[in-house]
């Protein structure tokens, strides 16, 4: 677990309790649970954070009462302490929060209609109430960046140390890992592009002379979710939507179908149903380039000739890579892939794509693959790229050891040291911090100690 992931998990300390179901407590007179420094945690607000957990499926094998307010009384300590040092709130990361609950709850609920009469409040109150969820724990997640960032950097002593004192049954077992090159050659795009585009102007004049369009995509959309519902999308945020899908769906009116549109995901027609301030509902039929066995067997001939070559050794795959892949980023390397975010040269099975493994799997170090079909570094269905590749080196998987897995530990290292320091942070705030907790809940199984005075 990195630094990241750390943090993620610690979120979930400092979740603000403001959520889906806040308007559904209704039980017991509201009352303060819990006193950390000047913040007051309320059983509404414990009650409202449990609804919305089991919402979402969350398990736990101690009371979720008892693990809510614990998770609560952590997250005020941490605030109270942004708060003392002054740390400031990221104004755009907290509208972007904003946005994406605003959103979300829109998509979900189907308007602003409906959201306000399920919580009882106009939207501009409830985006008040929101906003101010979100700077509280903008600065939470804040401070514990600040703790956990401290600790200074780990020396290859205490990496040792780690290695030396963690039983082998308890050190990270690493999977098999490939290292791999490859020459890439791409398909006709203009081609297949055009081909889609005049089968989508087909599917727009026959709908245009009468036929249903929710009929042609059922029949003939690429998007399996929407086509089973005569493509409807259903009312939802134009945020959730690629740009140009949004912008031509908003520009229509109701039963208007639209150009074709291109995105990411492939070529559209779209026909707008309804539209609400910034949500709409529309059908769309989506089209992917698919590329005939001819752009195939084209591409094989040329990537079985250039392993031919390589294989007489009138050139070296290195060299065969740098003059014929068009692959940009792997060309540079010689033909060797490397991970785009680390720049590391060895995958693990979960990181290949599936075609690509299903060849590398059975080959042997130094082995060159007959030409296959693949897709590229999007990896989104469509994208077809044709390749051979080179098999360079296989790691077998095997428990983690300083010698050939240093990076890994290290990374485990810094995490621990990371996490000791929350740890620390906790502990010597729960001792200087007044806190009070209500006769209910003392007799929680607290997670730590130190809770109740």
């Amino acid at each position: 677990m990195n630094i990241k992931s750390i943090l993620a998990a610690l979120a979930l300390t400092v979740m603000p309790v403001t959520g889906l179901f806040a308007q559904k407590y209704d039980g017991v007179i509201d009352k303060t649970v819990a006193l950390v420094g000047n913040s007051m945690i309320l059983l509404s607000q414990v009650e409202s954070e449990v609804q919305m957990m089991q919402f979402q499926g969350y398990v736990s094998d101690r009371n979720l009462r008892c693990v809510v307010l614990e998770n609560m009384m952590v997250s005020k300590l941490f605030y109270t302490q942004a708060q003392l040092d002054s740390l400031a709130v990221n104004p755009d990361m907290v509208n972007a929060a904003l946005e994406d609950r605003v959103n979300n709850i829109l998509s979900q609920l189907g308007g602003e209609e409906e959201v306000e009469k399920y919580f009882g409040k106009p939207l501009h109150k409830l985006r008040q109430e929101w906003r101010e969820m979100f700077m509280e724990q903008n600065l939470v997640q804040e401070m514990q960046r600040t703790v956990a960032g401290s600790i200074t950097e780990v020396t290859p002593k205490e990496v040792q140390q780690y290695y030396r004192n963690t039983p082998k049954d308890s050190l990270p077992v690493i999977p098999t890992q490939y290292q791999y090159s490859q020459i890439v050659l791409y398909p006709d795009v203009e081609k297949a592009n055009m081909a889609v585009r005049e089968r989508l102007l087909e599917f727009r004049q026959r709908i245009l002379d009468g036929e249903k369009f929710s009929l042609l995509a059922t029949l003939y959309s690429e998007d399996p979710g929407s086509a089973m519902r005569g493509g409807e999308l259903g009312m939802s945020s134009r945020s959730i939507f690629w740009p140009a899908f949004s912008d031509a769906a908003m520009a229509l009116k109701e039963g208007q179908v639209s150009p074709i549109v291109e995105t990411p995901d492939g070529f559209h027609l779209i026909q707008l149903i309804a539209k609400n301030g910034d949500m709409f509902n529309a059908r769309h039929i989506l089209l992917r380039p698919r590329y005939t066995a001819e752009d195939r067997d084209s591409a094989f001939t040329r990537l079985d000739s250039m392993r031919n070559v390589v294989l007489e050794d009138s050139l070296t795959f290195q060299q065969a890579a740098w003059r014929f892949s068009q692959d940009f980023k792997s060309r540079t390397n010689g033909g060797l892939v490397a991970d785009p975010n680390t720049g590391a040269p060895f995958f693990e099975v979960d990181q290949l794509k599936p075609a690509d493994y299903k060849v590398l799997q059975g080959m042997k170090e130094g082995e060159i693959s007959e030409p296959f079909e693949s897709v590229d570094d999007e990896g989104r269905s469509g994208n077809t790229v044709y390749k051979i590749v080179r098999l360079e080196k296989i790691r077998p998987s095997h428990t983690a050891t300083v010698e050939d897995d240093f990076n890994v530990l290290l990374d485990i290292t810094s995490n621990r040291k990371s996490m000791d320091a929350i740890e620390n942070f906790i502990r010597d705030k729960q001792a200087t911090t007044y806190i009070v907790i209500d006769p209910m809940f003392q007799k929680c199984d607290f997670e730590r100690d130190g809770w109740v005075k």
